[in-house]
């Protein structure tokens, strides 16, 4: 027997009493970095969290480490899909961060849910019956300078999708 734990379907089960701010902030891998959410639209179309500066999130030249900003930024995307569409499997297809400017204070995580990609979404959907958008956002300094550019390429399928593949 295989055991399997889905912490997406655990958190909707047993903890539906958190507001969405905590469970992103307490999911065990963010919550090791220490992120404090700042802004999370009731539809997921803006979001806003600090990564902060911390001795453990430091690189070898004091400056925020790009793994801990690329491990932020990488479900951030499909998330917000998940939501806008639930009715479907969403994954990050692809995650590219362009390192800009050196992280030296927290950085802000922004991103924006464009409506006119969602309509395009529906589109591709109802005619394709899948999508595969790319979502550009960024992490800030405190100053509000640009320091590592992220481009996400988010897969949006249909469910059983990969079975119907596979066979």
């Amino acid at each position: 027997m295989r055991f399997s734990f889905n912490t997406i379907h655990f958190a909707k089960k047993y903890l539906s009493f958190i507001s969405e701010e905590k469970k992103l902030e307490w999911w065990p891998p963010y919550w090791m970095m220490r992120l404090k959410v700042l802004e999370l639209s009731n539809d997921w179309r803006r979001i806003r969290i600090i990564l902060p500066l911390t001795w453990i999130a430091k690189n070898m030249g004091g400056s925020m480490f790009g793994g801990f900003q690329a491990s932020l930024a990488d479900p951030i995307a499909p998330l917000a899909c998940g939501k806008i569409f639930a009715e479907y499997h969403v994954w990050t297809r692809k995650l590219t961060a362009d390192f800009q400017k050196t992280g030296t204070t927290d950085l802000e995580l922004r991103f924006d849910f464009p409506l006119e990609k969602e309509q395009q979404i529906r589109e591709e959907l109802k005619t394709k019956h899948r999508s595969t958008p790319t979502f550009e956002y960024g992490l800030y300094n405190t100053d509000g300078e640009l320091c590592t550019k992220i481009e996400c390429v988010v897969a949006i399928r249909e469910k059983g999708y990969l079975k119907k593949r596979n066979k």
